[in-house]
């Protein structure tokens, strides 16, 4: 689990320095694996417009680009990157750049007869993420000429936490700001998130269809957001998606993401023009597949949970959705799915395809059942604020209710178990901060589990 330091900072009030959180994080079980400075290494690399893109004279999968450095003249790079063309801008690396993810210094270069001063550079290059599907893209007002580095925030430090299976509510930004309060390094920051009023019914119906086996897919939320404007995301998401090594894709496939990763919430965005008819979430059959949005083609079996419409399979349940129904900047009616699956059919899915994605994480290990519909709630005003749009009213199929588990805790446990022996009071105070309800009286007392504490 990834996350920079002024993400952190968005949940978590602290004037702490990064080894005070660093000690800290370690302390509550929260393992630092290492913290990254990125900006050195990716000191050299420079923001650049493609002001054209022509087919190679002698290879069909190369384009010879022109590009705009900031620097002076246009500088000729031969690039075999299928999303390279004129107009967008990227991350280009002049000659004697070292390039960290080959370890080779970069010199100008003759391809195919072609000659090449540079490179525009894909995530893997940078050694950002292990995306190698395309070069990297930048917004519109990324300024030409400036560092790579100043545009998405490396002198952010990095922080990379190794997660123990048991704290599925750490796998996003908010749960590691709440133990760090509790841990008293701060203040937890938890505004409410105010519903989004819905102006029109959702008109795509949701049907779950698991007979006897309903724990598959608890609850289905669903919301149709009809005409927005699916472009590049802002600036200050891409620096948070790059940091953490993900591609910026567009503005409605990169609030998914920043909401997997801020509050352990996968969702899936589906082009609501590419839907046929309502939605049906069910068991795949035997000769069913699907071809995901990763570009491969997976046989399913009857074991997998799959959501399809009149056509067929549009996703992999709770693990990938497919290419058929994804979006793109002609996008314009969006719909929006936040659901809860059973996480040892997450598990044995994604081990039998061999897929491995943010949502299986999260969703193999469990997710907050209380936060099925406030996460579409908090999408949905993310939508809205960078696409614009106008919001359906959520519908949610089955029964997502949250019983609040309750135990029985004689206090002498804790220094018997624990080795502390500590004031009831304080006890007190850290479940609370924790989200634990706490009644009763020495020395038993009763407390109440928080929904996101699955463990």
């Amino acid at each position: 689990m990834k996350f920079t330091l002024a993400w952190l900072k968005e949940h978590l009030d602290t004037q702490a320095s990064i080894d005070e959180i660093v000690d800290r994080l370690t302390m509550i079980g929260l393992e630092v694996e290492r913290v990254e400075d990125k900006a050195q290494e990716l000191g050299a690399f420079i923001i650049a417009r493609v002001i054209s893109a022509e087919p190679h004279p002698n290879a069909d999968r190369l384009r010879v680009c022109m590009v705009d450095t900031g620097t002076g003249a246009p500088v000729q790079v031969v690039c075999g990157a299928p999303n390279a063309r004129a107009g967008m801008k990227g991350v280009f690396a002049p000659p004697g750049t070292h390039i960290p993810g080959t370890g080779l210094d970069l010199e100008v270069g003759t391809i195919r007869g072609v000659e090449s001063r540079g490179m525009l550079c894909s995530p893997r290059e940078l050694k950002l993420s292990e995306d190698h599907e395309g070069i990297i893209e930048l917004s519109a007002d990324a300024p030409v000429g400036k560092k790579f580095a100043d545009l998405i925030g490396l002198d952010d430090p990095v922080i990379e936490i190794n997660l123990t299976p048991n704290r599925p509510d750490c796998a996003g930004v908010h749960g590691i700001a709440r133990d760090l309060a509790a841990a008293g390094l701060g203040t937890f920051k938890n505004p409410p998130i105010d519903p989004v009023k819905g102006t029109f019914p959702c008109p795509v119906k949701v049907n779950l269809e698991f007979g006897a086996t309903p724990s598959l897919c608890l609850g289905f939320a669903l919301r149709l957001v009809r005409g927005v404007r699916n472009s590049p995301s802002p600036e200050w998401l891409q620096r948070r998606l790059v940091a953490i090594g993900l591609r910026p894709i567009n503005a409605l496939v990169d609030i998914t993401n920043f909401v997997t990763y801020d509050r352990s919430r996968p969702l899936h965005v589906f082009d609501a023009a590419k839907v046929r008819g309502d939605l049906v979430v069910r068991r795949a059959r035997v000769g069913e597949s699907l071809l995901a949005l990763d570009g491969r083609t997976y046989a399913l079996d009857a074991t997998m949970c799959v959501i399809a419409d009149e056509r067929g399979i549009e996703s992999l349940a709770g693990i990938m959705g497919g290419e058929a129904t994804g979006c793109s900047e002609s996008t314009t009616d969006v719909l929006i799915e936040s659901a809860l699956w059973d996480p040892a059919n997450i598990a044995e899915t994604g081990r039998k395809l061999g897929i491995h994605s943010d949502a299986r994480y999260r969703f193999e290990r469990g997710v907050d059942p209380a936060f099925m519909v406030p996460g579409l709630e908090l999408a949905t005003k993310l939508v809205l604020q960078l696409c614009g749009g106008t919001p359906s009213e959520i519908t949610v199929a089955g029964d997502a209710r949250f019983e609040q588990k309750r135990i029985e805790f004689p206090a002498s446990e804790l220094e018997r178990l624990a080795g502390l022996n500590a004031d009831p009071q304080e006890v007190r105070r850290v479940l609370g901060s924790l989200g634990f309800s706490v009644a009763g009286q020495d020395p038993k007392l009763e407390i109440a589990v928080p929904s996101w504490r699955s463990d």
